[in-house]
């Protein structure tokens, strides 16, 4: 396993909810988080089939771009009753014909499933670390929960206003940051990353 030295890290994305949560699990390791979007870098198309593959692909490009370490996410909502969908199509679900992404109607194409449909579902995240020279780590999370209709609660980002991890009855949406890493796909794939490749 490769260490990552303390300086700066790109994160490769364009979403300041996932800038917010990276900046703060980074922050104790003397990293300063700087977006895709602060280089003005455009978003790679995710045209893999994993999040694995996508995760790798958008981290290498900002790496090659900006001459520094890069750390990417891909990270999806896998619904049971959907056999495992939107998975690695998570984003474009939500995705509008001019390019925005309208989550609340994501959500309810989920919400619309019959009212006996099996309500079990995973978040799943792949946290990809890229170097300059083409070198990477992978970590992956994972939580199981189940989804609800309506959302409920105005936090986090996302599907997180459906997704109630398992033992617990609060949605990621109605949770603080505190609470959500606690229990979130994305932190326990950086856990994963920090026992590996930080300190």
């Amino acid at each position: 396993m490769r260490k990552l030295q303390p300086g700066k890290l790109v994160l490769a994305s364009h979403n300041k909810g996932k800038l917010r949560e990276f900046a703060g699990l980074l922050a104790p390791h003397g990293m300063e988080l700087i977006s895709a979007g602060e280089f003005g870098l455009p978003e790679p198309e995710e045209t893999g089939d994993t999040f694995l593959a996508n995760a790798t692909l958008k981290a290498m490009a900002a790496a090659r771009a900006t001459g520094l370490p890069a750390l990417a996410d891909d990270s999806g909502l896998e619904v049971a009753a959907l056999g495992g969908q939107p998975g690695v199509r998570t984003a474009d679900w939500a995705m509008r014909p001019d390019g925005t992404r309208d989550y609340p109607a994501a959500m309810a194409r989920i919400a619309s499933l019959d009212g006996s449909a099996d309500r079990r579902c995973a978040f799943v995240a792949v946290l990809v670390l890229a170097w300059p020279d083409r070198h990477t780590e992978s970590f992956e999370g994972r939580v199981e929960g189940r989804w609800v209709a309506p959302p409920r609660g105005q936090s986090g980002f996302g599907y997180d206003p459906i997704f109630v991890p398992d033992g617990e009855s609060a949605t990621f949406g109605e949770m603080t940051a505190e609470q959500k890493a606690r229990h979130s796909h994305r932190a326990r794939a950086f856990a994963a990353l920090a026992a590996a490749s930080l300190g």
